[in-house]
C-alpha cells in the first residue's frame, strides 16, 4: 500500500479517457482533459516498475498539485485517509534499491501492514525524464 500527503491531491477522478504522446518517456501514460485543462498522466506501476495493470481493471486518477500545474497520477484504487504520526514513521532500509529508493521516502507501521510514503515531487519527476 503507497500513500501520499492529503495536502498535495487537488482530486480524484476516474474513466477518463487518455490521449497518447508521442516520444514521452515511458512512465507518461498521456494527457488527460480536465475541464479544459491539459494534465499530464504518470503510472505509478510503470514508476514503480511493477507489472502492467489488467486490461479489465480500470485506473483511478489522483491529480496532484505541482509548482507547474496540475499533473494525474494513474493509480489502481483509491483507499482511506489516514492520520499518521511521526512515532510510526520509519525511513527505508539501506537494502532498498533502485527507483523505489528514490520514490519511497519511508514507510508508516499500521495495524495490520506498512503504508510506504510516496515523494511524489520524485514520482512527478519521472513525467520529463529528470529520475537519476
Amino acid at each position: 500500500m503507497v500513500g501520499i500527503k492529503v495536502e498535495d491531491v487537488q482530486e480524484v477522478t476516474s474513466g477518463s479517457e487518455l490521449t497518447h504522446v508521442p516520444l514521452a518517456p515511458p512512465v507518461v501514460s498521456g494527457l488527460l482533459n480536465l475541464r479544459g485543462h491539459i494534465v499530464t498522466t504518470i503510472d505509478l506501476r510503470r514508476c514503480l516498475q511493477l507489472d502492467s495493470r489488467p486490461a479489465d481493471q480500470r485506473p483511478v486518477h489522483i491529480i496532484l498539485r505541482s509548482d507547474e500545474g496540475c499533473v494525474g497520477l494513474l493509480v489502481d484504487q483509491v483507499g482511506d485517509v489516514w492520520d499518521v504520526g511521526d512515532d510510526d514513521f520509519e525511513a527505508p532500509p539501506k537494502t532498498l534499491r533502485g527507483s523505489l529508493r528514490e520514490l519511497i521516502t519511508g514507510a508508516y507501521k499500521l495495524d495490520g501492514g506498512l503504508l510506504l510514503a510516496l515523494d511524489t515531487e520524485r514520482a512527478l519527476a519521472f513525467s520529463s525524464g529528470e529520475q537519476t
